[in-house]
């Protein structure tokens, strides 16, 4: 529970708190970010992508996104303050390692960030047809092939870099296992609901919200502006299964808030 600001709609509140815990966790407990340091969030324009964008922002972060439409595309570009780079990957033909290495001065990026299920599970090339970290039945093969593999991300990876997934079925082959290895890099796993799971934790999350009260401190800054979240119109209850089956296959581009 957390108190909701005067000038925070109800709506607003609901839609952002969840991916603001999310980004946090990411952003502070698993990749410490700070000034000065280079993030890429894969898939920006997603809800959850936009929220991380913007407290890595706040935090003195440069920010790097990937777009997947030309729609998306032109949303993160409007997004102020601006990202340092937008990478359109629609049609394929943009190298994401190679931009990132260009826009670092072949450094790479300090800290990764897909919103899961947005880059190709097997080590480039891939053999056909391409089979990717999702499921998702209607996603165009166009799209598919656009997705970025996992060799992309540990090439653009800097020294001691942190990739972090919230792909369950990631698979690290001894190749990709060595390039970490030379790089210091590590791969962590975003697990929303790992507090609830592990007694040993839950003190130490506690710990962390206690020293940095989450809950209140995306609140306040959904109140002043700092989080714009990426919301639907609210929808009606008797709408809820329709909706849910929606944010079950992908299909979803802006977080539904279901009102009663």
């Amino acid at each position: 529970l957390v108190r909701k600001p005067e000038k925070v709609c109800w709506v607003e509140a609901a839609g952002t708190v969840r991916d603001g815990v999310r980004a946090y966790t990411a952003l502070h407990y698993l990749s410490q970010v700070s000034p000065g340091k280079t993030v890429l969030v894969m898939d920006g324009a997603s809800p959850f992508g936009t929220i991380a964008i913007q407290l890595a922002q706040h935090r003195g972060a440069k920010v790097i996104s990937t777009a997947y439409s030309l729609e998306d595309k032109q949303y993160l570009e409007r997004l102020r303050p601006p990202v340092a780079r937008v990478i359109d990957v629609s049609n394929g033909k943009i190298d994401v390692a190679e931009s990132c290495l260009e826009e670092t001065g072949g450094l790479g990026v300090d800290i990764v960030l897909d919103a899961g299920a947005q880059i190709n599970l097997f080590f480039s090339p891939p053999p056909p047809p391409p089979p990717q970290l999702y499921s998702a039945e209607d996603e165009s093969t166009s799209k598919s092939q656009s997705l970025p593999h996992k060799h992309d991300i540990i090439t653009l990876l800097g020294v001691g870099g942190r990739w972090i997934t919230t792909e369950k079925n990631l698979q690290l082959d001894p190749p990709d296992s060595h390039s970490l290895f030379l790089k210091g890099a590590t791969v962590s796993f975003l697990n929303d609901e790992i507090w609830n799971l592990s007694n040993i934790q839950q003190g130490k999350y506690l710990y962390i919200l206690l020293m940095i009260p989450i809950l209140e401190d995306t609140m306040e800054k959904l109140s002043s502006s700092i989080f714009r979240p990426q919301l639907d119109e609210p929808i009606p209850l008797y709408e809820a299964k329709v909706s849910m089956e929606i944010v079950q296959k992908n299909q979803a581009r802006k977080r539904q808030v279901i009102q009663f």
